[in-house]
Parts: structure tokens; C-alpha cells; sequence
């Protein structure tokens, strides 16, 4: 069986998911998989112009991108624009499915949703098609008229997705697939004493790479002058200026135990050793802590999609949004020292298994190519 993915790079989320399915199938089936950028194969301006246009209004301008997001997830003439424009480029993605020529087409990005429902539309293509949301809200964008089934994160999507028209029989709850190694329990002992750290104190983990410089660094130092006893573990991701930041802020003497980490291709390890997660409530990001067992503390949600994922967590007693204004250091030390509410919160992250995702995926895969009569 030969299966393609479609996916984009606005936002790390999209391509994550898609990792995860094609570094499954690779190690566990004898199926071929390949993965697309979407928009680099229509073409590099396309690309370009909503990669950077994505970037520059979730970083600069969040307040409109939040109007905007809202906006075209009501039934007018502006949310039509999405899909219309999706169409136009939907034959400039065609010689690369044609390429391929699977037997089932997977999505983690909604403009490779409408290209390809609208490429089923006229015949073009025939490949059952699969969509698989990534965040925890549903928005009209991610809707098409040719999707054959719908891959969500969890049961509160189901009756939302019905309110845009989506039968019930194409809805799939099966979580967000991330990669396996974050539902794998890891030693978190052996972890902290690797960092010398102390395994009887709480952890919290900050990934930062998406914070302004001066407002972590201040979120850090208000930490330090707390009384609470922790240790912290700050990925920074490929944030350079904020490794430097944070360099030169614990080279003037740190008052609790840190370990600042740039990039790194293992950041499970570093959730499994954790007690909370401060970070941005981006889909994926959410959902590999989730695999973890891991609460969250989410900051600086971006209005729009983000929002529904920190809505999510706070729903079902699996995190906390702070605000802008909020005390954030008690909060977070308070949070640390009600060990039974830690625990509660991680209790909840357990009982949201999503750790048969991909298998339930590809149950679903082999039913919809057998109906369909494509392998």
C-alpha cells in the first residue's frame, strides 16, 4: 500500500504529526509512505507568502490573527475566500500526488485538505482521503466537502465538527498522533541524577523557544525569588538569543538548580522527568505532553487555535492557562507545592490514552482503501 501525507510548515505542528505517522509506519508495517510540503510543491512564492505571512501575524500582530481566526470560522463571504483560493491551487499540486499514486492521502494542514478534496471534486483524484486535525478546537478552514474521515484529538470535537455538517460516521476521535518515544516511561530518577539534580524536589521544564527574550527571562528571575525549592530544566529550542540571554543570566550566579538546554531531539526525556510544563499550548506540543503524563501550565496562548488547546487542558483539569498580569511565579510555585493537585492533574493526563492513535489510523486506513477498492 502506498500512502502520502500532505502537510505544510506554518506552524511546527503540522509537520510533527506528520513525522510521527511516517516514522510508524517505516518501523512498524511493510507499507511505503511518503511526506509532502504542500505548498513548496505548488510553489515557492505560495509558500513563501503564507509561511511568513502565518509567522509574522501569530508573533506580531496575535491580536489580529485572532479576529482573523475567528472571523473566518463563521459562514460569510470571508471564510468562502479560504477554500476558493485553496481550489486555484489545487492542479498546481496534482503532478506531485500523480507522482506517487497512492492508494490513501492523509492531511495535516487545511489548505492540503481543500486542495485535495477539490482535485476528488473533479475527478482527479480518487485515493480516499484522510484529514487529521491538530489542534483541539475545530475551525471551518479545516472542512471539505471530499474528506472521507476525520482524525481529532479527543471526543469534545465530535459534536463540533457535526455543527459545521460533518456525519458523525466520519469522525474519528483517536488523538493527535505524535511520535511513540513520548509514551514510553522513562526512568525519572535516573534522568535527574543524569543532570545532577535531585529526584526528591519538584522539576518544572520550560520550553521557551517561542517566548521574547526579556519576558522569560523576567518569568525566571521572579521564580528565583520565590521560597519554593525547585529546579528547572529551559529548553530554548533554536532560539540562539535566548540561550545567550539565558547564558548570561545564570552565569551571574543562579539561585535554583537550572539546566539550559539549546536544541534537542530528546525533549521526552526531559518531559518524563518533569513534574509541570510551562510552554505556548501549540497542538502537537500539548499532545506530547499529555503522552507524558505531563500538566501543563500554558502562557501566551495565541488568540485562535491555541486558545482551544488551553481551553481544552483547563476543561478537563489537565493544566492552567496563566494571563498576562497574573502573579505568575505564586502560580506556578503554589502549583508545585500542591503535590495532590499535581497529581490529580497527571492522573487526568493518564486516563487521556491517545497512545493507539496511529494503530487505530492505520486500522482505518486499511478499511477506507478496501471500500474504496484502491489496493
Amino acid at each position: 500500500m502506498k500512502i502520502l501525507l500532505l502537510t505544510a510548515a506554518t506552524g511546527g505542528g503540522h509537520l510533527r504529526a506528520s513525522n510521527a505517522v511516517e516514522r510508524y509506519i517505516r518501523d512498524n508495517t511493510g507499507h511505503d509512505v511518503k511526506s509532502v510540503d504542500t505548498l513548496k510543491a505548488v510553489g515557492r512564492f505560495l509558500d513563501k507568502t503564507v509561511c511568513d505571512s502565518y509567522l509574522f501575524m501569530a508573533k506580531k500582530v496575535p491580536a489580529l490573527f485572532g479576529r482573523l481566526y475567528k472571523q473566518t470560522n463563521k459562514q460569510n463571504l470571508f471564510s468562502d475566500l479560504v477554500p476558493k483560493l485553496s481550489g486555484m491551487f489545487s492542479n498546481l499540486l496534482l503532478p506531485a500526488i500523480e507522482a506517487y499514486h497512492p492508494d490513501v492521502i492523509i492531511t495535516t494542514h487545511p489548505f492540503a485538505t481543500e486542495m485535495v478534496s477539490d482535485l476528488k471534486e473533479d475527478g482527479s483524484v480518487t485515493a480516499p482521503l484522510i484529514c487529521i486535525l491538530t489542534d483541539y478546537g475545530v475551525h471551518r478552514a479545516w472542512i471539505a466537502d471530499y474528506v472521507d474521515a476525520y482524525v481529532v484529538a479527543s471526543d469534545d470535537m465530535v459534536p463540533e465538527l457535526m455543527t459545521f455538517g460533518v456525519p458523525k460516521e466520519k469522525i474519528y476521535p483517536f488523538g493527535i498522533p505524535v511520535h511513540d518515544v513520548f509514551f514510553d516511561r522513562e526512568d525519572r530518577s535516573m534522568i535527574l541524577r543524569d543532570l545532577n539534580f535531585d529526584p526528591e524536589l519538584p522539576t518544572l521544564l520550560f520550553m521557551a523557544g517561542s517566548f521574547g527574550v526579556s519576558n522569560i527571562i523576567k518569568l525566571y528571575r521572579d521564580l528565583t525569588e520565590t521560597n519554593v525549592k525547585m529546579q528547572i530544566i529551559v529548553i530554548t529550542g533554536r532560539n540562539r538569543k535566548l540561550y545567550e540571554a539565558f547564558e548570561k543570566e545564570l552565569a551571574s550566579g543562579a539561585r535554583l538548580p537550572t539546566r539550559l538546554i539549546y536544541f534537542t531531539d530528546e525533549v521526552e526525556k526531559y518531559m518524563h522527568a518533569s513534574d509541570l510544563l510551562v510552554t505556548k499550548p501549540g497542538g502537537l506540543t500539548v499532545s506530547e505532553a499529555l503522552a507524558c503524563n505531563l500538566p501543563l501550565a500554558v502562557f501566551d496562548a495565541i488568540p485562535g487555535q491555541e486558545e482551544d488547546n488551553a481551553n481544552f487542558l483547563k476543561t478537563h483539569d489537565m493544566g492552567v492557562r496563566l494571563h498576562k498580569g497574573d502573579d505568575f511565579a505564586e502560580q506556578i510555585s503554589s502549583l508545585l507545592m500542591e503535590k495532590q493537585k499535581l497529581q490529580a492533574m497527571r492522573e487526568n493526563c493518564e486516563e487521556f490514552d491517545k497512545s493507539q492513535s496511529i494503530p487505530n489510523l492505520l486500522v482505518l486506513i486499511r478499511t477506507l482503501t478496501k471500500n474504496a477498492g484502491t489496493v
